[in-house]
């Protein structure tokens, strides 16, 4: 099993940043791919972004592509996700994820190729 708790959201003004961090804990959490969904209210979740297991080819959303980077940190079982020049339409609860494979796969931005979720943490974004 693998547990994934996200922190770091919260209000902030457009134009402003936030940094979210996904910690897991349980299986080795390094030899895992990272994705980052989010779901606004009345809307199915949908992808954001997604790192394999060693940090390399990361892939985003075109609607955050320049804006948003996702990294990880080994040493600190944590996943993030730089959020900068935030809009309104990023207001959302912001969920971390893994299906325990080492690489994602051509359908990473499938919701329902995601076995492990973090409860999910809020980002409000203000005009």
């Amino acid at each position: 099993q693998v547990q994934l708790v996200e922190s770091g959201g919260g209000p902030v003004q457009a134009g402003g940043s936030l940094r979210l961090s996904c910690a897991a804990s349980g299986r080795t959490f390094s030899n895992y791919a990272m994705g980052w969904f989010r779901q606004a209210p009345g809307k199915e979740r949908e992808f954001v972004a997604v790192i394999n297991w060693n940090g390399g080819s990361p892939a985003y959303a075109d609607s955050v592509k320049g804006r948003f980077t996702i990294s990880r940190d080994h040493a600190k079982n944590t996943v993030y996700l730089q959020m900068n020049s935030l809009k309104p339409e990023d207001t959302a609860v912001y969920y971390c994820a893994t299906n325990g494979r080492i690489y994602y796969s051509a359908t990473y931005y499938r919701a329902n190729e995601y076995d492990y979720w973090g409860q999910g943490t809020q980002v409000t974004v203000s005009s």
